[in-house]
């Protein structure tokens, strides 16, 4: 079976970081930045409302619905290790 990765943990820190922790161990501090295009992510630019997110089906989400694949996350994280 191919591993899930699923965010057991997410820390804001700042702006629009957040460090997110892995059920296998790898933690990391993402800038979600880059994501923050399109309607569904427009309300996430007002970083007041950035910081409600919260943890739902293995990865963050917003109240609006607003979420990234943990997949994607993973990966970000684990291609930013390597560099």
């Amino acid at each position: 079976m191919e591993f899930l990765p699923i965010v057991t943990r997410a820390e804001y820190q700042g702006e629009y970081r957040v460090h997110l922790t892995f059920n296998d161990g790898l933690a990391k501090t993402v800038d979600f930045s880059e994501w923050l295009h399109g309607p569904v992510f427009k309300p996430l630019k007002d970083p007041q409302y950035f910081q409600r997110f919260f943890l739902e089906g293995g990865t963050i989400v917003w109240p609006n619905g607003a979420d990234i694949a943990p997949e994607t996350l993973y990966e970000r994280v684990k291609s930013s290790e390597a560099a």
